[in-house]
């Protein structure tokens, strides 16, 4: 049977991605719990995330997916005691009203965002126009480019941000700070997914567009190196080999239920 077969069978899901891959290697139970869709993780990064994502390589598509809350529009339905407080939107009123607004929105399959989250990655993207990022890595590319192949028996589905003539692949990261990217990568496991997606298309260069998420959102062009896909490469072999030990086990505890390690 193949690994595409016995992951369908044991977890309903029949490949494997780059966030899969990374909570195998920590905690099995997680991993199982995000294989069977019981790992719902919505955070406002997340989501602000995405919404920044598609308005940067699909605006038409965001214009019609997202719908912008309008502050004043509420305001205009609350009684004229919420709209004297200094803090009307704090209001049990607003919240009830901006509510039933958001549930309007999600009935026409369309999502709420806020006018703030809107305009704050708008800025964004034109700070990438201004300073040349954009038409550097971003301009002609193909963008959310999906894979679903078997690479060496490993069924793998994702997609990639942006790709660029089979030359280069570039991927989007919002992050904190510029000078802690590097160890973001590390810690959120991008490396796998830079060896994913250069293993998967057989490219070598790999490059990711940081921006800072606080305002005047500095950027930065930044490379991936030799070292950082050997370790996404050796990262992603573990993962693989835990997946593999809990199959073969049908999910039984052959995986130790504590971490082990020397710092």
């Amino acid at each position: 049977m193949s690994m595409r077969d016995r992951l369908q069978e044991s977890v309903g899901k029949p490949h494997l991605s780059y966030s899969s891959l990374k909570y195998a290697l920590g905690d099995m139970r997680l991993w199982e719990m995000y294989m069977r869709g019981q790992l719902k993780k919505e955070s406002e990064a997340l989501t602000f995330g995405t919404m920044y994502d598609m308005m940067l390589f699909e605006p038409e598509k965001a214009s019609s997916t997202y719908v912008v809350l309008d502050d004043e529009k509420i305001l205009g339905w609350c009684s004229e005691k919420t709209q004297s407080m200094k803090k009307p939107q704090m209001t049990t009123e607003y919240k009830t009203i901006e509510s039933q607004m958001i549930e309007e929105i999600k009935e026409k399959n369309q999502m709420a965002v806020s006018g703030d989250d809107w305009k704050k990655a708008h800025e964004m993207i034109q700070r990438l126009k201004d300073c040349g990022l954009y038409d550097k890595r971003f301009a002609g590319g193909k963008y959310q480019v999906e894979f679903n192949v078997d690479l060496d028996g490993i069924p793998l589905k994702g997609f990639l941000d942006c790709l660029q003539d089979g030359q280069f692949i570039v991927d989007s990261k919002s992050s904190r700070s510029i000078d802690k990217f590097r160890y973001d990568v590390r810690s959120f496991s991008y490396d796998i997914q830079a060896y994913i997606y250069t293993k998967v298309f057989g490219i070598k260069e790999f490059w990711w567009v940081v921006q800072e998420k606080a305002y005047p959102f500095y950027p930065a062009d930044v490379k991936c190196s030799e070292e950082t896909l050997f370790s996404g490469e050796m990262k992603f072999h573990q993962a693989v080999e835990n997946i593999q030990s809990w199959l073969s086990m049908d999910g039984q505890a052959k995986q130790k239920e504590y971490a082990e390690f020397i710092v």
